[in-house]
């Protein structure tokens, strides 16, 4: 390979030992800005504060960065206290607007057990009349007065209704034998 120029010469230099030698020349310089801290660190308190140990395998122990205590801003702490007002009004809106649907379902059921039973009772009272009637009528019996009864029972309006049968010709007759019965023959 030399014909080409290329004299790769293999270093034994690891690439992550040289960036950490740079870093370790690069903070040397720092331990003497940061007296008060490295003081306190060892103390076990930042700004009264207590700071964890740092372990002894790291390169900055004994230093710790103290926590940033920052503040809300007034306009943050007042938007907070305005939205939890809001929100509490709110949940009282809320609240009140659920009961006022629970009271009004609670009377449409009311007069909806109310109505219901008003028809029950008015649909008893003439299935009760009907049964009379029809009881009246078969005690009642007379020779003759089979066509009526039967009539009676017969719708007799001609409805043109196309999947029905045609039941005119069996109307027609039921009207004939009702207007003249047929007489009975008594065998001797």
């Amino acid at each position: 390979m030399n014909a080409f120029g290329d004299n790769f010469e293999q270093s034994e230099v690891d690439p992550a030992a040289e960036f950490l030698a740079r870093e370790q020349d690069a903070l040397a310089g720092l331990e003497d800005e940061i007296p008060s801290v490295a003081a306190s660190a060892t103390n076990g308190s930042v700004n009264g504060d207590p700071v964890p140990k740092a372990d002894d395998n790291d390169d900055f122990a004994g230093f710790t960065v103290p926590k940033q205590v920052t503040e809300e801003p007034e306009k943050i702490r007042k938007w907070r206290e305005e939205q939890k007002t809001r929100l509490e009004e709110k949940d009282c809106e809320e609240e009140r607007k659920k009961d006022e649907l629970r009271e009004q379902a609670r009377k449409e059921l009311e007069d909806w057990y109310k109505h219901h039973e008003e028809a029950i009772s008015k649909t008893k009272a003439a299935n009760r009349n009907a049964e009379k009637q029809f009881v009246a009528e078969t005690d009642e019996i007379e020779p003759g007065t089979e066509w009526e009864r039967i009539a009676k029972l017969c719708d007799f309006n001609p409805k043109t209704n196309k999947s029905s049968k045609d039941i005119s010709r069996m109307r027609s007759i039921i009207l004939q034998l009702k207007q003249n019965p047929l007489q009975a023959n008594k065998k001797v």
